[in-house]
């Protein structure tokens, strides 16, 4: 990230149809974004995240982000959360391109073991994009997600890296 993605930051973080999936319960004021983009260039090993931006190549426009979290070095393994912010620019590829991109940097980079994500049970675009790309459903949490309505459960996924 660059302090020139503040703004776009602030409207994806704020956006309350991303709450559920982020778990995010109060909005993110700007401070506090420029510091979490400050930070964003900080060393990994003590941050423990980081998020990189996904960009239309033809015009640089920013669509959205993907982002190791709960990086552990010992364990060689992370999270990854991943949003195309605009609904027209979904299901266009670019959030499966990000995500190999993703997969290769992390697994021949940084070495990692292997990569999990959480998705809810209902949020079925986030399924196939993961299991497409080499994620396999390895359980799934019952009435793990509350929604302001009611529960959801929650699927957990891995994909190991087969050559470390």
């Amino acid at each position: 990230m660059e302090p020139e993605d503040l703004e776009v930051l602030y409207l994806w973080e704020n956006d309350p149809r991303h709450w559920t999936v982020s778990q995010t319960l109060i909005p993110f004021s700007k401070f506090t974004l420029k510091q979490f983009i400050k930070q964003s260039t900080s060393d990994l090993y003590a941050t423990r995240q980081f998020r990189l931006m996904i960009i239309r190549r033809n015009d640089g426009h920013p669509l959205g982000a993907i982002d190791l979290f709960d990086f552990d070095p010992y364990h060689k393994r992370g999270g990854v959360g991943i949003l195309i912010h605009n609904e027209n620019d979904r299901n266009k590829g670019y959030a499966s391109e990000a995500l190999q991109l993703f997969k290769e940097y992390c697994f021949e980079h940084l070495k990692l073991h292997q990569l999990y994500c959480h998705i809810a049970t209902d949020n079925q675009a986030s399924l196939r994009l993961f299991t497409r790309n080499g994620f396999t459903v390895i359980g799934e949490k019952k009435d793990w997600l509350f929604n302001g309505k009611g529960f959801s459960g929650e699927w957990m996924l891995q994909c190991i890296n087969l050559s470390t």
